[in-house]
């Protein structure tokens, strides 16, 4: 079956009692399998009043239709060096019209415009996902395979580099389904590893404090082992997980 395209107009919020912001946290919440793992809506408004963002300057785009309803959206962080994406998301009945493609679009031209080298991200990797997180994932209509091919068709690569999210996963350690993606505006294929890890410390210092996002910093740099970190197709994984 074929969808019908609707006409899309994408829209920075600048309001943070804008309704749109109500209607996009609905589709974070019925979007993503594990949505406490997310930015909570509620700090939605918190976020464009740009509060609590200490290096990080918080940035929120919806993607509209004619009507004013909203389809999707995305959350995204622009840093000194590079941008960081939380999370972009689509109404599951707006799937397959575009409209991730236009919120990325958008995001690319404020990071060009504000001179920064690219748009960061992280994303499951499926051979790492454990079973509950499959089959929950499943109920909302995507899985990671899917997602991480829709990523390498917006333009993201997998960076290679043995990458956790410092807290989050079992008994608040480490997340380790997940790789470090990575947007350059130049296409190149290699990222330096100081702009990986200055635009990590900058993106965690927010919710760590200094000393603990330095230090996570400096163990991914060690981890890295070099200067220049190789950028590979976002299907694949870092090589480190198929040693």
């Amino acid at each position: 079956m074929t969808v019908p395209v609707r006409p899309i107009t994408v829209r920075h919020i600048t309001d943070p009692r804008d309704p749109a912001l109500v209607a996009f946290g609905q589709i974070q919440e019925r979007s993503y399998y594990a949505p406490d793992m997310l930015i909570p809506p509620a700090a939605f408004p918190q976020l464009v009043a740009g509060r609590g963002g200490g290096l990080r300057e918080n940035r929120i785009l919806v993607a509209e239709d004619a009507t004013g309803q909203v389809l999707g959206g995305t959350v995204f962080h622009l840093l000194p060096e590079a941008a960081f994406s939380s999370f972009l998301a689509v109404a599951p009945e707006a799937r397959g019209q575009g409209i991730s493609r236009a919120l990325h679009t958008a995001r690319l031209e404020e990071v060009r415009a504000r001179g920064l080298a690219g748009l960061f991200a992280d994303s499951v990797f499926a051979g790492r996902q454990d079973a509950p997180d499959r089959e929950a994932e499943a109920r909302t209509g995507t899985n990671a395979v899917t997602r991480r091919r829709a990523l390498h068709a917006l333009g993201y690569r997998t960076v290679d580099v043995p990458y956790w999210q410092p807290v989050g996963g079992p008994d608040g350690g480490p997340l380790t389904d997940l790789d470090l993606l990575y947007h350059p505006l130049d296409e190149a294929d290699s990222v330096p590893t100081a702009l990986v890890t200055g635009t990590l410390r900058a993106y965690w210092t927010a919710w760590l404090g200094q000393d603990r996002a330095r230090s996570e910093a400096e163990a991914l740099a060690e981890r890295a082992g070099g200067e220049l970190l190789a950028l590979l197709p976002a299907t694949e994984t870092p090589r480190y997980w198929r040693a």
